[in-house]
């Protein structure tokens, strides 16, 4: 069936699902595959559970005129939201990085739902899968579209462009994030640039931190709209950075003391207040927003449990977000001071020595007690009095024992699940 048929039915449609387990009423359900699973075989169960028509590419499973036969379910998902993106015709803001991405893309959402009808990325679906889904909430009510792109490997981002179409991006950073796909730092920096090739090649517009020196290399032949901390010329001019533990930030116009911890969040915030100055939501919006955002989902999470204050931020981790994390954590006057420290994963052939520098870097505080845990640290593991090293989490929750009245950094790849650590205080 072509795209065009396809589109009228996915109109009769409540949503869009991949998932047997979350079919909405008259809901579209794509069949798709993966490694250890087809979901051609969950045809009749999706309509018996309520889906309107289902997407399959595997004609063994036609059941009757609510089943939908195309070569490639994957490629017509992809092609569908392409499809709906072009009759909508509404702005689209694109945002990809290397540490950052999700929570900026909340704040930007924030910002802009104070004026504007928004859709945003739910959570980090944000590859070949989630963007299109993303798109495909899209309705004639929306009036910015808020994308979040992310990639591992190179040709990635230039591919979910296509089917995104963005008019606008932003690129929070460039940094040591999946290493082995991208083949390292410069493999990074070329693999997230495919957002500004493709906005210069459609005439878009990038909003740009100045102060990042590569990213203000890589974007002087665009149209952008920039901020900055430095430069006085930038269209937003940041007059202040404070955290205690808390990120607050001045302009010219207003303070904003949010709710985020770490002083690389604050980059993350002047992103959202670019785009906000640009649409031109109000600064008292704009303030409010951002005040009133509460990071969740083990985002730099502040939390008190026991009487101790725990920076929860495990939902990721790589060699740059990991350095932040700890620098600001050094910082920070609170004590007595604990770091909880997991691998990080994705880092291929640079693990080693990637791994050796956190450590390094705990090294030149022996003030802190600092746990790492996972394989990959305890390959670099040192004999040190207030530095201990565990292979795997469980040697690790059998050990530990429960304070109170500390402060506490945990820090890990999704994969380690440090959020657990929760239950042993």
């Amino acid at each position: 069936m072509e795209i065009k048929t396809i589109y009228s039915k996915f109109l009769e449609c409540s949503s869009v699902s991949t998932d047997t387990r979350k079919i909405d009423k008259n809901s579209l359900f794509v069949a798709l595959k993966g490694e250890n699973f087809d979901a051609n075989t969950f045809t009749k169960e999706a309509l018996e559970k309520g889906a309107k028509y289902v997407i399959i590419d595997n004609k063994d499973f036609y059941i009757d005129e609510r089943t939908i036969i195309v070569d490639d379910s994957l490629k017509a998902l992809q092609e569908l939201a392409n499809f709906h993106r072009k009759k909508l015709q509404l702005p689209i803001i694109s945002l990809t990085g290397s540490n950052g991405k999700t929570t900026t893309k909340e704040l930007i959402n924030v910002v802009l739902s104070k004026k504007f009808k928004t859709i945003a990325t739910i959570g980090n679906l944000n590859n070949h899968i989630g963007v299109p889904l993303t798109l495909l909430r899209l309705s004639k009510e929306t009036e910015i579209g808020i994308i979040e792109m992310g990639a591992n490997h190179q040709k990635e981002i230039k591919f979910l462009c296509t089917i995104a179409e963005p008019d606008f991006g932003y690129i929070t950073n460039f940094g040591k994030a999946h290493l082995e796909g991208f083949g390292g730092v410069e493999g990074v920096i070329k693999g997230k640039s495919e957002m500004y090739t493709y906005l210069k090649e459609n005439n878009g517009i990038v909003f740009v931190n100045l102060d990042d020196t590569i990213q203000n290399e890589k974007s002087k032949l665009l149209n952008r709209y920039t901020f900055s901390q430095e430069n006085k010329d930038a269209n937003v001019f940041i007059t202040s950075v404070a955290t205690n533990p808390m990120v607050t930030i001045g302009y010219n116009d207003f303070e904003i003391q949010s709710n985020l911890i770490g002083i690389y969040n604050a980059n993350n915030i002047n992103a959202a207040v670019t785009i906000g100055k640009y649409f031109k939501v109000d600064d008292e919006a704009i303030k409010k927003a951002i005040e009133n955002y509460i990071p969740e989902n083990n985002r730099s999470q502040l939390i008190r449990k026991n009487g101790n204050e725990i920076i929860l931020d495990a939902y990721n981790a790589n060699p740059s977000s990991m350095h932040a994390a700890l620098i600001n954590f050094f910082q920070l006057d609170n004590n007595p001071k604990i770091a909880i420290l997991g691998d990080m994963f994705e880092l291929g052939d640079e693990s080693f020595v990637e791994h050796k520098k956190i450590v390094d870097l705990a090294v030149s505080h022996p003030e802190i007690k600092i746990y790492f845990v996972g394989k990959h640290f305890f390959q670099v593991k040192k004999e040190l009095k207030n530095i201990l090293f565990f292979e795997d989490y469980e040697s690790f929750s059998n050990t530990f024992k429960s304070v109170s009245d500390s402060f506490f950094l945990i820090k890990g790849s999704r994969g380690m699940a440090l959020e657990r650590t929760l239950d042993l205080l």
